[in-house]
């Protein structure tokens, strides 16, 4: 397989140099171009195709926050993970809500990065603990709790399914699951994969936003 064509937008050069150096040592990624600005990005953008971008919020001439909308609409298949210093819940959700695909501090080590860019390439969202916290904590400020009845009537989950997937969401292992829910592991595994058929999700993390976005992490267990 071809590495992962990945562009860096940030206005700080020894930022830029550092991720690019580290990431150089991965097979499996090329980094293809750097920009120091939203406006710069969506020029190159015309001309090469990368699959991830990694997207600084904070830059002069236009910001991340900006850019990202246009990189949607204009490019919708290219992953982006916004980087900032940042830790705001209320920014997390809103630039999850307008489609960035994962958040990541720019304190974050190479590994976390690495793993952030293939799992948005594979799967095309990373959670993590801050994503995660950020999505569950304003949702609970901005929406009314979704009655359980509603949301096991919209996907036809049974108590069992409901519980396994919010322990998902908590990232339980699927052995950890199987005890609390005095299951096999492979049980679990069988309800875990009847789960994505019955929500539509691809993978995990289409499980994770399928919850958060209905609201399941809400429910009291």
């Amino acid at each position: 397989m071809e590495p992962i064509k990945v562009l860096i937008a940030d206005d700080h050069v020894l930022y830029r140099a550092g991720v690019k150096t580290a990431l150089s040592s991965k097979n499996d990624i090329v980094v293809i171009a750097e920009a120091d600005n939203g406006m710069h990005l969506l020029t190159m953008l015309k001309t090469i195709q990368p699959d991830v971008i990694l997207l600084d919020i904070q830059m002069p001439v236009m910001d991340g926050i900006t850019t990202l909308p246009e990189i949607k609409k204009n490019w919708p298949d290219i992953k982006v993970i916004m980087l900032t210093m940042l830790e705001d819940h209320s920014m997390i959700t809103k630039l999850m809500e307008l489609g960035a695909n994962s958040y990541l501090s720019k304190t974050s080590d190479i590994e976390v990065i690495y793993e952030a860019i293939k799992t948005c390439f594979e799967q095309d969202y990373f959670f993590n603990l801050l994503t995660n916290k950020a999505l569950l904590t304003n949702l609970k400020q901005r929406h009314q709790v979704t009655p359980q009845k509603l949301v096991q009537q919209e996907a036809q989950l049974n108590d069992k399914e409901m519980l396994i997937l919010k322990l998902m969401c908590e990232e339980k292992t699927t052995k950890e699951i199987a005890d609390m829910v005095d299951l096999s592991p492979r049980t679990v595994e069988a309800i875990r994969d009847k789960l994505k058929v019955k929500t539509g999700a691809k993978s995990t993390a289409g499980l994770i936003m399928y919850a958060v976005k209905n609201n399941i992490l809400n429910e009291e267990r």
